[in-house]
């Protein structure tokens, strides 16, 4: 029987999440990769799910890079219509997803029927307490990029770092305070690039299908264990 439930408190207000995995998980079964996307998914809404239990203002889940288009066209189809089935599920559903909505990164790739789907849901959803931020074609690059290319178009001569934060695809959002990274592999892989800068960073080889809830509370006590000085001196 699962133990209690762990106490969140201003410390811990945003989690991030690098789902990795999936495909490696689904060959250590004999099944094609696009199959772990599949359990993936499940693994997405159940922790999605847990995170807003437990009172978590603001989750983003790394769902698909600018460099994910490199993979094979079979698998990157499947994971396009899983996002097609989530977002159906999100439409039909919305009264039961107690989140803010918000699809960042650069969604111009996306057809328009994919884009105003996006746009209806964060409309729908706008005003919630809780904010899930999925990653869809994000880069921290391409983000820093996209960034300073609005701050131009702007007219801004000269910036600060809250001008340049607010410029982000998380404009307004806390920055993240804890990154759990799924699948062994230790790096960051281009997420958060300036919104990880103080971030806890947190690695498991956990491949995402079999990360559950007692391997988030066991990541959040990790976090809660360690001293943050920001650069200076507790």
């Amino acid at each position: 029987m699962k133990s209690a439930l762990p106490q969140i408190d201003e410390r811990l207000s945003h989690v991030a999440f690098i789902m990795d995995g999936n495909g490696r998980w689904a060959k250590k079964r004999g099944m094609p990769r696009e199959v772990g996307h599949r359990f993936g998914a499940e693994t997405f809404r159940k922790i999605a799910n847990y995170c807003r239990k437990i009172g978590l203002k603001t989750v983003t889940f790394y769902a698909f890079s600018t460099e994910n288009w490199k993979r094979p066209p079979k698998e990157v189809n499947a994971i396009m219509k899983l996002m097609d089935r989530y977002l159906g599920e999100i439409e039909r559903d919305i009264a039961q997803y107690d989140f803010r909505f918000s699809f960042i990164g650069d969604k111009s790739v996306f057809d328009e029927k994919r884009r105003a789907r996006m746009k209806a849901i964060e409309d729908m959803t706008a005003g919630r307490e809780s904010t899930l931020n999925i990653a869809l074609n994000y880069g921290g690059r391409d983000e820093i990029v996209h960034a300073c290319n609005a701050l131009i178009a702007a007219g801004k001569k000269a910036v600060n770092e809250a001008d340049f934060a607010a410029a982000l695809y998380t404009g307004g959002q806390k920055d993240p305070d804890l990154i759990i990274r799924t699948g062994g592999d230790l790096r960051i892989s281009n997420f958060l690039l300036w919104q990880s800068a103080y971030a806890e960073l947190y690695f498991t080889d956990c491949l995402w299908p079999d990360f559950d809830e007692s391997k988030l509370d066991a990541a959040i006590e990790d976090f809660y264990s360690r001293k943050r000085r920001y650069g200076g001196v507790l």
